[in-house]
Formats: C-alpha cells, structure tokens, sequence
C-alpha cells in the first residue's frame, strides 16, 4: 500500500495527522515504541487513521487493479500498515477483494508477508506488486514481480532474482524530485521577507543594508523551513482543497520523510547565517521560528488569534531587520505596520472566506471561521488598513519627519494611494480574486506594483532638499 498504491506512506503521514489534529496524544506512542513496530501502528491507529479517500495514487497501480479484477482475478490489497488503516484506503478506493494488514502483534511485512503469502496461495501462486526493500523477501516467491518507483540500486538487486520481473514505472527523475523540493520551499513567498530591508531604508543608512540583506536570506531559509513543516501538518486538509492539492506533499510528488530532512537542514542553514549577523538578531529568529511553530500546531485554529498572529510575524521581520542593523525602530513605523499588516492578514483570511463561497463551502477546513464571519473580517481589512493611513498622516504632520525629509509636504501624496490601494484590496479579496497572500499578489498586481512605485519616488523626493 505505501509507496506502490499510494504515493505516500501512511504510518508518516499518520503521526504528522496526530501532531497536527492532537499533540498532546503523540505522547502515547512512546510505550509503544519498545513493543514493535505492529504495536505502534496498532497504537497510532487507536488514536488516528487516515482518510483513505484523500489519499494521492498511483494511477499505473490503480489502472493494474483494475484491468486484473475485469479479467476475473482476485485484487488483494496486502499491507503492512495497521488493519485498520488498510481497510480505510481499500473500502475508499473500491480496487480490492480483501484488504490485509498487520495486527498489532505481527508486522505484515518483508518474511511475514511472504509467509502469509505462501500460505494463502502457495509459490508462485501470486503475482505481487511492490516498491520497497521490504518486497525483496516477497518477490522470489511470486509467479511475477511488478516493480514501481524504485532506484537503479534497487532495480540491480531486483535483477539478481530468479523470476519474471515487470518495471510498472520508474522513480521520477531526480530533477522532478529536486524541483517539488524547491516548490515545497514556496521561494515566491520570499519576497515577504524584503521587510527585513526596512529599518535600514526607513533610516537611510545605505551602509546598513549588507546586515540586513544577511538578515533577510537568514529569513528565508527559516520561512522556508516553516513553511515545509505547515504543509505537513495541513496535509489533509490540503488535499480537501482545489488549488492547495496540488502542493508536492499533498500530490505526493514529495515525501514527508524528506519534507522533514529538508526543514532541518533549511533551518539549521538558517541559524548558520544568523550567526554571522548579530546575537540579537539571531534571538528574534530564534522567536519567529517559535512563534510560527506554535501558530502551525496550534494558533491558527483559533478565530481572530490566528488573524493577529499573522500580523505580528509580518512586523517580526521588521524588528529582525533592526535587531540585524542596530537601528531602533522609531514608534511611528511600529505603529504603522501594526495596523497595516493586521489589516493585510485580515486580507488574507478574506480571500479564503471569498473563496469558500465560490465553492460552497460553510466553514472552514481547519480553520475556526465561517462564511457568516465576511462582514467581521471585512471590517477588520478596512478599519486596520485605513488606521495605518492615518497613522502615516499623523507621522507627516510631526516634527520627526523634517530631519529626515527635506521637503515632507510632498509625502502627503502617499495618503490617498495608500487608501485608494487598501480599499481596492479589500474588494478584490471580498470578490475571491485574491492569491492567498496579499503581499505576494501585490507584487505579482500591475496596479499594485504601479502604486508602490509612485510612493516610493515620492519619498525620495522628499528626501531631497
């Protein structure tokens, strides 16, 4: 079942399900752990089994199954994941005369499942299908191997055995597997972390900007990391989804086992770059990565918590920006992208309510919101936004801004686009026309682009004396 049906295993994805739906639980596999291995899935599965239906497949397997029970032949599905997790993907896929797993006193797998295979059938009785090092102790005792996704390696010891073999299909390409790593990291959504650059900008100390650009690739390599272990976590709920389905670990295009190896080595680069910037910086990526931690397990569930909480991670970086510097950040900029980023999250959590809407859908897959919560965020989106207007105003209009900008009068322009920039905002993400993140689709937005362009000349110009 894992890895030749599915493009996945299921004893991963399982406990990634239980850390994600209920940590607190994870802590009663650990007995299980010193009584083997069928005993910890029998375990996982008291606590936790798969929807078998949102599984990703291997169609070259699906179409076999389906050709040899149209020939009359009986489909087994044999496994050595727990009976109930087997049970879940057979009675979902509808492929299987009978579905047969492990016990939890015996692991269905390697000499096991030979063994029950040989009972049941005799020697080459059978033909078996099967992906991993495991099936070698299955296929000397098959009237046929059938080999899926398996490395050259493999493929040389598979050679080695006195039976007729037939390569269903080959692992992919190490360039596909590097190029779903790649999309797993979402590198589009690195140009969040251009934040980073702002206190440095903001005081016009061109000097400050080889930290901060540390800084920022220190960012992310960490949001990279995060973002890795959110997917995880949100793999059931991904696949429910129209457009997140298609993330490498929801199609199964990229195991979590790797997913989890990757994250590390993200984050561990991370700290490695952070410690070539400044201690303090280093703690306040020390503190973004546990606070986006807690938000993937835990806050994100939480109506209007998680909304803030976004908010703040945009601000974080700002502050990993000065922390990286050495530059205080002045209470107006605080003050300011307070209330703009909250009303960017509010944005976000629109666009997906707007979303739910166009699909019909009540609630919220994971999340604590429903389609009657619009109005509320929609005002949080407006109210918050045109706060950071305001507070922009109050900024131009006070003596701060004369020692940094010679003529600050011209600054006054930046109000009304700002304020034309988040009401439009606001509409399109109340019409469903928004990506998920609005600071990436303001990047990708002509008009966006436009509107950003022009008040950033205006504050250069206004620096001008």
């Amino acid at each position: 079942m894992d890895g030749t049906l599915c493009l996945t295993d299921t004893l991963h994805e399982g406990i990634l399900a239980l850390c994600a739906e209920r940590p607190r639980k994870i802590f009663d596999l650990i007995p299980a752990l010193r009584q083997g291995k069928a005993t910890f899935k029998h375990r996982l599965a008291d606590l936790h089994v798969l929807d078998g239906a949102g599984l990703p497949l291997r169609e070259e397997v699906v179409t076999l199954a389906q050709e040899a029970r149209a020939q009359g032949r009986s489909v087994l599905l044999v496994s050595a994941a727990d009976q109930r997790q087997v049970d879940a993907v057979a009675q979902a896929t509808d492929l299987f005369d009978e579905a047969i797993g492990s016990d939890g006193d015996v692991n269905l797998s390697g000499q096991a499942k030979a063994d029950w295979l040989i009972a049941r059938f005799g020697r080459g009785g059978f033909d078996y299908v099967g992906d991993s090092a495991a099936d070698l102790d299955v296929w000397p005792h098959a009237r046929r191997a059938i080999v899926v996704g398996t490395t050259p390696a493999m493929d040389r010891r598979i050679a080695g055995l006195d039976v007729p073999t037939e390569h269903l299909t080959p692992l992919p390409a190490r360039s596909k597997r590097v190029a779903a790593s790649i999309k797993a990291m979402r590198p589009h959504q690195w140009l969040k972390n251009l934040l980073v650059l702002v206190p440095a900008l903001a005081a016009h100390n061109m000097a400050a900007l080889v930290p901060a650009s540390a800084a920022m690739v220190s960012f992310c390599l960490a949001a990279s990391a995060i973002y890795i272990i959110n997917d995880m976590l949100d793999l059931q709920v991904d696949r429910r989804h129209p457009r997140k389905r298609r993330r490498p670990f929801a199609a199964g295009t990229l195991p979590v086992s790797q997913g989890l190896s990757l994250a590390a080595g993200l984050l561990t680069a991370s700290i490695i770059v952070g410690l070539l910037v400044q201690p303090l910086f280093l703690a306040v990526l020390i503190g973004y990565v546990a606070l986006t931690t807690i938000y993937s397990f835990y806050l994100k569930r939480k109506v209007m918590i998680d909304i803030w909480m976004l908010g703040a991670l945009y601000t974080t970086r700002m502050l990993a920006g000065g922390a990286a510097t050495g530059l205080m950040l002045s209470e107006w900029l605080l003050a300011f992208s307070m209330f703009l980023f909250l009303s960017l999250a509010a944005v976000k959590r629109q666009s997906e309510l707007a979303d739910m809407v166009n699909r019909g859908v009540l609630r919220a897959d994971g999340r604590d919101y429903r389609i009657s919560d619009i109005p509320v965020v929609l005002g949080v989106v407006l109210s918050a936004g045109y706060c950071s207007v305001l507070v922009l105003a109050l900024y131009i209009s006070g003596d701060a801004v004369r020692g940094l900008y010679g003529n600050p009068g011209i600054l006054w322009l930046a109000c009304p686009l700002l304020l034309y920039w988040i009401s439009r905002a606001a509409i399109i993400s109340f019409r469903g026309e928004m990506d998920d993140d609005p600071i990436v689709f303001a990047l990708k937005d002509k008009v966006s682009r436009g509107i950003f362009v022009i008040i950033a000349a205006l504050f250069l110009a206004g620096s001008l004396t």
